[in-house]
């Protein structure tokens, strides 16, 4: 079953004064984002974004399971072994990324077209507070793993992510093995595509 993580509202006073430092860079939706739509605009400032570049994996090229766990935005902690036989979709992210804003509204979409696949963010440099309320105003209702301060997700990936690319996003599949990579902001069509691809494929007896 896809895991279930509520999205609870950080109450601490210390949470709530840096959510509301945030009322300029996230209020607006992102057909209004100044940031996505400098990223739209091709003014790459403030971020190193991947080319759009797709890899993908075939069931025989794709080596062991990875396995991976980190506290989320909401203080829980998320792992790989929480879902055995699940796909899911990893993606790297933080709230001042041009191109992670612009994609958001898509990846939601996407999630909504696949309730049987786990979508995770890895946030690479915000705090709870900051990731939290990047959630709320983009209504993403999947956890983010905080890892800015160890990396220890990205590290679990050594080699299929890229430090420098952001955002990027990962496919896995059942047995919890990169199938795709896409470096940079995603194409629905195409990420769509390669989510269905490791939907239909038989788990591992």
């Amino acid at each position: 079953m896809k895991a279930k993580l509520s999205q609870q509202i950080l109450r601490a006073s210390s949470a709530l004064a840096v959510a509301s430092t945030l009322v300029l860079g996230l209020g607006a939706c992102a057909a209004n984002d100044p940031l996505a739509n400098q990223f739209k605009a091709g003014d790459n400032k403030n971020y190193i974004a991947g080319d759009g570049s797709v890899t993908e994996y075939s069931e025989a090229n794709r080596g062991k399971s990875v396995v991976w766990a980190g506290p989320t935005e909401t203080g829980g902690i998320l792992s790989s072994a929480q879902l055995s036989g699940v796909p899911v979709v990893m993606n790297y992210w933080y709230a001042g990324c041009a191109p992670c804003r612009a994609e958001a509204p898509d990846l939601l979409a996407i999630s909504k077209q696949f309730p049987k696949v786990q979508f995770v963010g890895v946030n690479v440099r915000d705090s709870a507070a900051t990731a939290a309320a990047f959630n709320r105003n983009f209504k993403l209702t999947w956890p983010s793993i905080i890892d800015s301060k160890t990396s220890s997700v990205a590290l679990a990936f050594t080699g299929i992510v890229t430090p420098a690319a952001v955002p990027t996003t990962l496919v896995i599949d059942k047995q919890g093995r990169v199938s795709a990579r896409i470096l940079g902001r995603i194409d629905k069509s195409i990420l769509t595509t390669l989510i269905q691809g490791v939907q239909d494929e038989k788990a591992a007896k």
